[in-house]
């Protein structure tokens, strides 16, 4: 029974696994769609969708299915989407930034409105928390790309702002118009990248307890969970011991 047991949590856990990336390559075909959308479906003439490719690429998304999202673009069918960012606070007063694609406006702030209210929080306007955050491109390298001397030559060459390197890889941190760029002078030097994306770094964090910890946890759990809901950023911060105690709990 023992034996039989372990291979239902195992291939229980494979689900979960195989879902959450089945749902993370939906989210990157629809930025992949839309950038081709709005501009020309060719990745050299568009930076939008040359950077949604090549974070696809770095998701290992399968070729054909970034194919299958750049085509879609051309039907006539396709669904009008527009980036909706929203901004609120959670619990103890986290600063929360969720970013949406969506075709219907309504239904995506009802749905993001429901899970602030339900876990403590509030949603605001835009404006009221993004002021504490900067707006960032992060390429992260595994280990073997290089030395950490070796990654920040590659680094400072490709007009890269910041490098930390450490025993689970490199991240390489630049301005947010400078991510495509960047990001393709280091992949030149050091290979493709494990991954390429827009982020909102906080500029003052919010220490927090494990009780708000583990709420803020839930909210930031249920947004991402959203169809809807491209990424979601916030400003909390954890000690070591309290994250530990919080994801042994998950």
């Amino acid at each position: 029974m023992a034996g039989h047991s372990q291979y239902k949590n195992i291939m229980h856990r494979k689900g979960r696994q195989d879902a959450a990336k089945a749902k993370l390559f939906a989210k990157l075909g629809r930025e992949i769609t839309v950038a081709a959308r709005n501009g020309l479906p060719d990745p050299d003439m568009n930076p939008r969708l040359r950077l949604a490719i090549r974070e696809a690429r770095a998701e290992s998304m399968p070729k054909d299915n970034i194919e299958r999202a750049i085509k879609k673009a051309a039907g006539a069918d396709t669904e009008t989407y527009e980036n909706i960012r929203y901004e609120g606070y959670g619990p103890a007063g986290v600063a929360i930034i969720v970013e949406a694609l969506t075709d219907n406006r309504n239904r995506t702030g009802g749905a993001i409105r429901a899970a602030f209210t339900k876990h403590s929080g509030n949603l605001g306007s835009t404006g009221s928390v993004s002021h504490m955050f900067t707006r960032v491109g992060e390429i992260v390298f595994k280990p073997a790309a290089g030395s950490a001397d070796a990654v920040l030559e590659a680094a400072i060459d490709a007009g890269a702002d910041d490098v930390v390197s450490d025993e689970s890889g490199h991240l390489v941190t630049c301005a947010f118009e400078n991510l495509g760029s960047v990001a393709q002078g280091l992949e030149a030097k050091l290979g493709a990248p494990e991954s390429v994306k827009t982020v909102w770094k906080p500029n003052l964090s919010t220490q927090v307890g494990e009780e708000p910890a583990a709420t803020i946890m839930k909210l930031i759990a249920v947004l991402e969970d959203d169809d809807d809901v491209q990424a979601v950023f916030s400003n909390f911060e954890v000690d070591e011991a309290t994250m530990t105690k919080l994801i042994a709990a998950a």
